[in-house]
């Protein structure tokens, strides 16, 4: 497969990540008879621009599809996919296993990425799976507590001081110089690792809408690029509408995407609890409102607190998510969605990564002489 700009147009030979003109860049899209097997990655064998290394898979994707009772008072039939349940908490897995496996076939012996939470965590576990070295760059404002979960894997921690926002496009120039393949969140097997989202969501229904909790615009693409590709293959009569979600206080797609313009500005002074979403000027931003102008598709930005609310009601069903996972169900309260409509809201990270903003429950003390008493 060759590898083509959503923007401009233009297609590359080699793999690259980014596009001449600034932009991220894609694999074409394939339109054949898929393979049929058993995990994800066998049962669309054919969709994937590289041979999965199925011998290092961690059982990443096939994740559930929960139907839920919160669409009720809305009248629509909600479903959660639940990506909190992958190797290392959340949908960064899929993308990492795939780009992990070019590497792998390519003969590089570093991996890196630039993150300070669900990526960081998942390169530094997979390199460890694949036998390869990781050179993990963040912030220096990113914790010591927040970085255990990354390091633990074995992976190097580099604490970068200065313009973060400098340091993705650094990163790919330096990686190129010195032999170390970054995955960062738009790289084009990561957008391939996504689409298996949407392969999953097919198999067991035809949603009307998905809510994809949206940062970069990785996740977003690869969704519709999965969608897509299944409709142009001729296995779905018809493509579902898919609907970014931002947080109010750093939505720079939703903000260009109201405005009319064609595209993203940074989004200056962002302050939201929805960290894991919380990219002021997002790689694919200008990708991700290219794809929404073309299929009709939309954006909408919600609040803290809505946000936190809708966390504390899948916490009620039985589901801990960290707050950007929670945009989705907090978005429905916005959306006027057709009764009786079939929506999919992606759940992209576990709670337990986000321990500091968990809503906390009621907690008793009690004797034990008391304890009957407290019971009742």
């Amino acid at each position: 497969m060759k590898l083509v700009c959503p923007i401009c147009g233009k297609t590359h030979d080699e793999p690259v990540q980014r596009c001449e003109c600034g932009e991220p860049v894609e694999f074409e899209r394939f339109t054949g008879e898929p393979y049929i097997g058993k995990s994800v990655w066998e049962r669309f064998w054919d969709f994937w621009p590289v041979e999965p290394a199925l011998e290092f898979s961690l059982g990443e994707g096939d994740t559930p599809l929960v139907k839920s009772g919160l669409g009720e008072e809305l009248g629509v039939k909600l479903y959660l996919k639940n990506e909190t349940v992958n190797p290392t908490w959340s949908f960064k897995d899929r993308g990492t296993f795939l780009a992990m496996s070019h590497a792998l076939k390519a003969g590089y012996k570093t991996v890196g990425t630039v993150s300070t939470g669900n990526m960081a965590a998942s390169v530094s576990a997979y390199a460890s799976r694949f036998g390869l070295k990781a050179k993990i760059l963040v912030s220096e404002s990113a914790s010591d507590e927040k970085l255990k979960a990354v390091s633990v894997y074995g992976g190097e921690v580099i604490r970068v001081h200065g313009d973060y926002g400098r340091l993705y496009f650094e990163s790919l120039k330096l990686g190129e110089r010195l032999g170390v393949y970054f995955m960062n969140s738009d790289n084009p097997f990561r957008i391939e690792g996504y689409k298996g989202i949407a392969f999953e969501i097919a198999e067991e229904i035809s949603p009307d809408y998905v809510l994809i909790p949206t940062s970069s615009g990785g996740l977003f693409r690869g969704i519709a690029k999965g969608f897509i590709e299944l409709h142009e293959s001729g296995l779905i009569d018809d493509l579902p509408t898919l609907i970014a979600v931002q947080a109010e206080g750093c939505s720079p797609i939703c903000r260009a995407f109201k405005e009319g313009k064609a595209k993203i500005e940074r989004f200056e002074n962002p302050k939201t609890i929805a960290k894991a979403i919380a990219n002021p000027y997002p790689p694919s931003g200008n990708a991700v409102l290219r794809l929404m102008r073309d299929f009709g598709w939309s954006c909408v930005s919600v609040s803290d607190g809505e946000i936190l609310e809708a966390q504390r009601k899948l916490a009620g069903e039985g589901l801990f998510v960290q707050p950007a996972s929670a945009t989705g169900i907090a978005a429905l309260e916005r959306l006027d969605l057709p009764r009786g409509a079939k929506v999919v809201s992606i759940l992209t990270g576990s709670g337990l990564k986000t321990l500091k903003s968990a809503p906390q429950g009621g907690i008793k003390e009690c004797p034990l002489e008391m304890l009957e008493s407290c019971l009742r």
